[in-house]
């Protein structure tokens, strides 16, 4: 065996071991070969600032950024400050509404301060990509988008759907896939991961690299974690996210509110645990209230520490399992589900709506030990028990 063959055989097998937990990589061979190269590849993670928190969800992405700078590689944290103005399409059957720069700003500094709860500040390179969109200009903006067809375009399956549904698509969000596929080539990037819903976009920047003189980034999707609704991936804009710098008793008693059939695979993406250990979550050998009890208690230490971990089970277990609310708590009866911010009214919880969904948008609001982020929730007759509004206001309601 040649020294090249030992050279390509261990670049497999790297390769290999890197890919793994991820739901598509183009191609296996493309990053064999990168790898194989023997310096550090440069690899792109982009996220806009459209949300000041990054959550459970994202930790998928930058848990596998974090195996290859283990493996001795390079991320570029790429905030998309400019593609941020413009809003991203994906998965949207509607127009996403851009953010303006006071928001991109704020969103931004806090993404770099919790992605590093993961990432190795070491060997992360934080780049914003207003650094050369901002020095493009039009006429450059144009040769650009010269190269992507709008057949090539349309092939996105959320504009498809759109076109055919005959709602609005406009010029702008079609410029977006070749505005974040040229941060490819500005940043020369080696390998592009994102979730399975930027696939598309991930591949417009391997043809712009090809047209543009470079090598194609390969192109690794990590799959889209279900948000604590069961339905719907996890996401702020839904209000069934945890987010990574939660409390440790929120981020208990969110995961503690999640569906019992997303546990599997909670356990699957989110923890180390063996396959012994899944299979006695999914055969119910393991309990289902005690398999959310160690699936939160494990991801509240690695979040923060065990002993967070044990006093948001206890927190959890004394104040909602066991309803151990205090006795002045008001007991309040409700004859239908009503709305979150009317049932804060109705108890001069708040003096009004927008009062209300202020505290609300803020997190001040919880529900059976869950906060609550949608404005929208509703509280659910005889399903929920236990509404909170800050520290002191408390109220035990029941059918």
């Amino acid at each position: 065996m040649t020294k090249r063959d030992v050279n390509e055989n261990q670049a497999n097998e790297q390769a290999g071991a890197l890919a793994s937990g991820a739901s598509e990589v183009i191609s296996p061979a493309e990053l064999a070969a990168k790898i194989g190269l023997g310096r550090p590849l440069r690899i792109k993670l982009g996220m806009d600032p459209t949300a000041p928190d990054l959550h459970l969800g994202h930790s998928l992405t930058l848990k596998k950024l974090r195996d290859f700078q283990d493996a001795g590689h390079t991320v570029i944290f790429l905030v998309g400050d400019f593609t941020a103005m413009i809003g991203d399409p994906t998965g949207r059957s509607e127009t996403r509404k851009p953010l303006s720069r006071e928001q991109i700003e704020r969103n931004a500094e806090t993404y770099r301060a919790q992605a590093f709860k993961i990432l190795d500040r070491e060997r992360t390179e934080v780049r914003f990509n207003s650094e050369w969109m901002n020095e493009l200009g039009v006429r450059r903006l144009i040769e650009i988008a010269a190269k992507v067809s709008v057949a090539r375009l349309l092939e996105r399956d959320d504009f498809e759907k759109r076109l055919e549904a005959e709602e609005p698509l406009f010029l702008h969000e079609l410029l977006y896939p070749v505005i974040q596929g040229y941060d490819s080539v500005a940043l020369e990037a080696d390998l592009e991961i994102g979730g399975t819903d930027q696939k598309f976009n991930m591949l417009v920047g391997r043809e712009l690299q090809r047209h543009f003189g470079q090598a194609p980034q390969a192109v690794m999707t990590m799959p889209l974690l279900e948000g604590l609704d069961g339905v719907r991936k996890m996401s702020k804009s839904y209000g069934n996210y945890v987010g990574l710098t939660d409390k440790p008793e929120d981020m208990y008693g969110k995961l503690m509110s999640a569906p019992d059939q997303l546990m599997v695979r909670y356990y699957e993406l989110l923890t180390k645990a063996t396959p012994e250990e899944i299979a006695a979550v999914k055969s119910g050998g393991l309990h289902p209230m005690e398999a959310k009890k160690r699936l939160a208690r494990t991801i509240v230490a690695e979040y923060h520490d065990a002993r967070a971990a044990n006093r948001a089970e206890q927190y959890f277990e004394s104040k909602f399992q066991r309803r151990e609310i205090p006795a002045s708590a008001q007991v309040y009866r409700i004859a239908e589900d009503l709305w979150i911010c009317e049932l804060m009214k109705q108890l001069q919880f708040t003096p009004s709506t927008s009062e209300a969904r202020r505290l609300v948008s803020q997190g001040a609001v919880r529900v059976d030990g869950r906060t609550i982020t949608d404005v929208n929730f509703r509280f659910v007759r005889g399903e929920h028990k236990v509404l909170e509004v800050g520290k002191r206001r408390v109220a035990r309601i029941e059918p």
